[in-house]
């Protein structure tokens, strides 16, 4: 409110006088009045009339009727093609840039005829002296207040760039943003008080006092406009202050930079918002627009040798900042800029020349605040997208108790929210370049979102952002929820096996569900007519249903597996003829991996029975036998004594669920007596208890020299009429082995692979007798 305060003088010069008049119009009656007000210039004001008048070559003044009728019957420029409207645009743009250069010689050439002739307006050399004197004392007087606010807060400046680069305990480019919107918010106030001081100045110090000439109101008015450009340009490249420089540059590049874009501001701003309008008031308007159009010519050449001059330098330090660039979006699009950014510049320039050209009365008011809503469109969005680069570059880091209760939840946010911000760092972009094309006329935001599509593309746009926002936190939320339930450290202890995989399957079928429904509220919000979808999705799940029935009957059935606990992950089950550790469970199938380590799948529709050796408790089922010569209860009594060994043991003790079962001898074998016994243990470690059991059973029978039997095998030889048995021909090993020993080798044995003995049947290499076949003889 302060600086629309301080602000008025030069607001109210361009409000609009009456309900459809313009600035234009403003200036122009202002320049009749000054005009009158003076005698010399009214009397020579009412000879030009008079002259006009008797020459005829005043045009005629048409009805409001006939100009509502050509206007009626011009076409429709949305009905004009666009080669037509391009060639009148350029042909205006010509015949305007001619018609200027011929108004300025033409008023070159009055002026001289005028000076020669005396017909010239009466203005004395004194009131354009005192004038210019005036003048240039509140040019000076303005300049010299605000060197001096500028030097007083030169210490405040250093200071904040001082915070801006030593300060800890922020984000350095928060501090940053802080630092220069502070610094900025400084030098609005200090151009703010050296426009109220030369207002001042001007009005009670120079000139008659308590009046502002409107020559000082011009420079006034262009000044503040001016420096409040160049304190924008400021927040980009500042050159004496480092930690208040927004862009990445050097010193002397910052120096150079802002020495270049101030002495282009100023030379346009001055030239157009103060040279002009006093060549327009005192000598004359046609040569007003020739030195305007002179000016923009030369500040368009020296713009533009400026930036061809420096058009590699940008484009390599733009090429290395993209090299830098860790986003592919942000890569691309610096690569892009600095192999185009002298053609913008450039393109910029020319259509401020061609505005000047076409509307040479508002053409530069215009462009300067377009420019400046740009700069600060552009600053902002550069703002607010490097706040988010930089915060999606952070990574989230939890609690050591939190990432230990639920230790997917910092993956989760980790991945989501930079997500989230990429899609408001395009949104902002997207809207940037759409206020920026509105600032300059190009696009009309306010109307568009007036009309019924753009509100609803707006509304639409906000509500799919919050639908995927809730679905994300309500994800995050349910699935944090299992994995504390699934967690061990939560205070509920080890969840169940039961619950494990009940749990996981619940977190797969929820994301499921969420990733379906959000889909479809989505589309249907968007404006898609998700009716027709679902009707086709139950059409297409009942021919999948038709044609995949084996996957059907995957799903039912292991749905039944796992309403009837018939198996968990981590349980010992057979299931398909296969045995093994279940390591994974879904819906369709479970992952068993045997005791070799092959990993096998099995679908649910070829299980037939399930045996979990998992449930509730397990037997060690041991049968052990003994000689037939020894006595069963005395082995009886060394088995419970292996048992009470193993139960005292530390290792297997706290797994033995009940006493030893002896189910007493099963079975008179050939060789042995068989004794069964039974351990009943904790499910899952029968087998251990079984090995260990099996090692304390052996160890206890040798001490107490109960014999484990061989099998025995009885030979019959058979026996004569008489009745006797015929003699078995034995021989001892030993002599055996030395008469194999002392047998020396055939000499025709020359394989080296196989040795005969004579003295052993069973190696004797057969002889001509042994062959039947008369030509193998």
């Amino acid at each position: 409110m302060l600086l629309l305060l301080m602000a008025m003088p030069a607001l109210a010069q361009q409000a609009e006088t009456t309900e459809g008049g313009t600035a234009s119009d403003t200036v122009a009656y202002s320049t009749l009045a000054d005009l009158l007000e003076n005698d010399a210039t009214r009397q020579h004001l009412i000879e030009q009339l008079r002259t006009l008048a008797s020459d005829g070559s005043v045009p005629a003044i048409e009805a409001p009727g006939v100009i509502a009728a050509q206007e009626a019957s011009a076409p429709d420029p949305a009905e004009t093609s666009l080669a037509r409207r391009l060639a009148e645009t350029t042909s205006e743009i010509a015949s305007g840039l001619g018609h200027q250069f011929t108004a300025l010689v033409e008023a070159l050439g009055s002026l001289v005829t005028s000076a020669s002739t005396d017909a010239g307006p009466r203005i004395s050399m004194a009131e354009i002296t005192d004038a210019a004197l005036n003048l240039a004392m509140v040019i000076i007087a303005t300049f010299v207040t605000f060197m001096i606010l500028r030097s007083l807060a030169r210490p405040l400046f250093s200071r904040v760039s001082h915070w801006s680069q030593h300060s800890s305990g922020r984000s350095p480019l928060l501090r940053v943003i802080a630092a220069v919107a502070f610094a900025a918010l400084i030098d609005v106030i200090v151009v703010a008080l050296a426009y109220v001081g030369g207002n001042l100045i001007a009005t009670f110090l120079i000139g008659e006092t308590g009046e502002l000439s409107t020559r000082a109101s011009l420079f006034l008015n262009a000044f503040l406009i001016i420096e409040l450009i160049k304190a924008a340009i400021r927040m980009l490249f500042s050159s004496r202050y480092e930690g208040l420089r927004l862009l990445p540059a050097s010193t002397q590049e910052a120096a150079h930079w802002n020495r270049w874009l101030a002495t282009l501001t100023g030379f346009v701003g001055y030239g157009m918002l103060v040279v002009v309008p006093i060549i327009n008031f005192y000598l004359s308007p046609a040569l007003g627009r020739g030195i305007g159009l002179i000016i923009m010519l030369l500040a368009f050449a020296y713009a533009t040798v400026f930036v061809l001059k420096n058009r590699l330098k940008l484009r390599h330090a733009l090429e290395a900042r993209a090299a830098k660039a860790s986003m592919g979006a942000s890569r691309v699009a610096l690569t892009l800029l600095a192999k185009t950014w002298h053609w913008l510049a450039i393109a910029y320039f020319l259509i401020v020349l061609l505005l000047s050209i076409v509307r040479p009365e508002d053409a530069l008011p215009s462009v300067m605040l377009a420019t400046l809503q740009t700069l600060i469109i552009v600053g902002i969005g550069l703002l607010l997208s490097g706040v988010l680069t930089q915060l999606i570059g952070k990574r989230i880091m939890l609690s050591d108790d939190l990432r230990r209760k639920l230790p997917k939840l910092e993956v989760r946010l980790n991945a989501y929210i930079p997500t989230f911000l990429k899609v408001i760092r395009a949104i902002i972009l997207i809207t940037v370049v759409l206020l920026v094309l509105n600032a300059w006329g190009v696009f009309d935001l306010a109307a568009w979102y007036a009309t019924d599509a753009g509100a609803g593309t707006v509304s639409k746009l906000i509500d799919v952002i919050i639908i995927l926002v809730i679905a994300a936190a309500l994800w995050i939320a349910l699935a944090s929820l299992i994995e504390h339930r699934l967690s061990p450290e939560t205070g509920t202890g080890e969840p169940s096996a039961r619950a494990k995989t009940l749990l996981s399957l619940f977190r797969n079928a929820l994301a499921i569900a969420l990733i379906t429904m959000t889909g479809m509220i989505v589309l249907a919000e968007i404006g898609i007519n998700i009716g027709p979808l679902i009707a086709g999705a139950g059409v297409l799940g009942l021919a999948i249903g038709f044609g995949a029935q084996k996957l059907v009957q995957d799903i039912i059935t292991g749905i039944f597996i796992q309403v009837e606990n018939a198996m968990n992950t981590g349980d010992v089950v057979s299931v398909g003829g296969i045995t093994g550790t279940a390591e994974r469970l879904s819906i369709r199938s479970v992952g068993i991996r045997d005791l070799s380590g092959t990993y096998h799948i099995v679908p649910f529709s070829s299980v037939d029975t399930v045996s979990n050796y998992m449930r509730e408790f397990g037997n060690h089922v041991g049968e052990y036998g003994i000689a037939y010569r020894e006595n069963i209860d005395h082995a009886i009594e060394h088995l419970q004594a292996a048992f009470e060994e193993l139960k005292a043991s530390e290792e297997h003790g706290n797994k033995i669920l009940a006493p030893l079962t002896v189910a007493g001898v099963t079975a008179l074998a050939d060789s042995s007596v068989n004794i069964r016994v039974i351990i009943k243990t904790t499910p899952g470690d029968q087998w251990g208890v079984g090995r260990a059991y099996n090692r304390l059973v052996k160890m206890h029978f040798d001490a107490a020299g109960i014999e484990i039997p061989f099998p025995h095998t009885t030979l019959y030889f058979g026996e004569n009429k008489d009745g006797t048995a015929p003699p078995a021909h034995l021989r001892l090993a030993e002599d055996r082995r030395q008469a194999v020993e002392t047998q020396p080798e055939r000499p025709d044995d020359t394989s080296g692979t196989e040795t005969y003995r004579a003295s052993d049947p069973s190696h004797r290499k057969p002889d001509a007798d042994d062959i039947d076949d008369p030509q193998a003889r």
